[in-house]
């Protein structure tokens, strides 16, 4: 019964902050601060998703989503071996730590040009941008991460007698599947970011190329569209890895 009985208030508070944005968002159209023409209302909007769902949103939203997945998981795959590197051996992150953070601080979108010339107009290019994107922010969260585990674990194993590969396996890869999980979160995150400047690069189809059509016409409702469209499928992508993290780090609980 309690628990049945917290599940409307929980749903109060999920939908509680939605509810006061569109309220904001009514009340800046109402309140003449901002000319309506450059306010599209909430109605309107769902008017137009309405109307795109029927047209070209759902293929601008498969083409997204498959950048930024492909994107991500070629950034993570190379994130995590580079990230437990600097992270474990102190001499290579020395060495290489600022090089990477003087790539990190890159925005993606600078590079443009050159993707251009080196990678063309084709997916290839907009697959690379978001790689670029994902593996800076991979990597900082995977070395970081893994540099504050405890030696602790590894000397009491050696103590035990276990070898290198039983170390590596059974107390390395448990201590690091939390810091690869919150690494590929990120990078989740940064991706759908950048995703709008990867679709800069001459995209005919995403959510980005909608963006860019409807600002050419003005149409705001469709740039709302796009915009929320991005956001509530980066939201979906982060709940669902947020409850695969608990599924894979209950015992994690249960030892603590």
């Amino acid at each position: 019964m309690p628990r049945t009985r917290s599940l409307p208030r929980r749903a109060a508070l999920i939908a509680a902050p939605w509810v006061l944005i569109v309220l904001a968002w009514y009340g800046v159209r109402l309140s003449g601060l901002v000319s309506p023409a450059l306010v599209p209302s909430p109605l309107d909007v769902l008017d137009n998703f309405a109307n795109l769902m029927q047209t070209r949103l759902p293929h601008d939203i498969l083409m997204s989503t498959q950048r930024v997945v492909l994107g991500v998981f070629l950034g993570i795959v190379l994130a995590v071996p580079v990230g437990f590197l600097l992270g474990w051996y102190k001499s290579v992150r020395s060495f290489v730590d600022p090089v990477i953070n003087f790539f990190r601080a890159l925005p993606p979108i600078a590079l443009i040009p050159l993707v251009i010339v080196y990678f063309g107009i084709g997916e290839s290019a907009k697959i690379a941008i978001l790689f670029y994107a994902s593996f800076f922010a991979g990597v900082i969260v995977m070395y970081e991460g893994i540099a504050q585990i405890n030696p602790i674990f590894v000397r009491v194993s050696r103590t035990l007698g276990a070898s290198d590969a039983e170390i590596f396996r059974r107390v390395i890869v448990p201590l690091t599947v939390p810091h690869m999980l919150t690494a590929l979160r990120v990078a989740l995150g940064v991706a759908w970011a950048t995703l709008v400047a990867s679709e800069l690069i001459a995209a005919q189809q995403g959510l980005g190329a909608l963006i860019q059509d409807a600002s050419s016409f003005f149409q705001l409702e469709i740039i709302y569209v796009g915009i929320i469209c991005i956001g509530l499928i980066a939201l979906i992508m982060d709940l669902t890895l947020r409850a695969l993290t608990r599924r894979l780090l209950a015992w994690q609980e249960r030892i603590a």
